[in-house]
């Protein structure tokens, strides 16, 4: 397998301080731990990181949910001969950026697992019903944790 795994980031947005091999590790943690055959397809899941007027605007448009969010999943799970495409992801850096100062984390820890947590999305995860949230949350501990990263559902105290 390999994971086509492309990044861009809205007008107002930079992400050249992101370090972008590690969101690929971290999407490919969560493909690994999920199961997805390493010697099966090709996978190719696009990023895009936006803004708050953004993350809003599609949030509103597709979840009528009409305020930024952390990340927003869009499965496409299309399969061609040799190619999975699952989807794209949509993190809104200014309010991942804002809850890693809440919960004491470094804005690259939790950038990780929101990607960790929407490839998990797109892989057909869900967190609405306590049984369901309670394996995506496993697997997202176990995918951050194959990374060097601590729980990542434990909120420390802001410095």
């Amino acid at each position: 397998m390999t994971l086509d795994f492309s990044i861009e980031t809205g007008p107002d947005l930079s992400a050249e301080q992101i370090d972008q091999s590690a969101l690929f590790d971290a999407a490919g943690a969560a493909l690994h731990d999920a199961g997805i055959d390493v010697e099966g397809d090709d996978i190719e899941i696009a990023l895009r990181l936006v803004d708050d007027a953004e993350s809003a605007r599609l949030n509103g448009q597709y979840r009528d949910r009409h305020y930024a969010t952390n990340v927003l999943s869009f499965p496409a799970d299309v399969c061609l001969p040799g190619l999975r495409v699952l989807g794209d992801l949509v993190i809104c850096l200014p309010v991942v950026t804002r809850e890693a100062a809440e919960q004491g984390k470094s804005q690259m820890c939790h950038l990780t697992h929101m990607t960790v947590h929407g490839t998990l999305h797109l892989l057909g995860f869900d967190h609405i019903g306590d049984d369901e949230a309670q394996i995506m949350e496993a697997a997202e501990r176990r995918a951050m944790a194959a990374l060097g990263y601590d729980d990542p559902y434990v909120i420390r105290a802001a410095d």
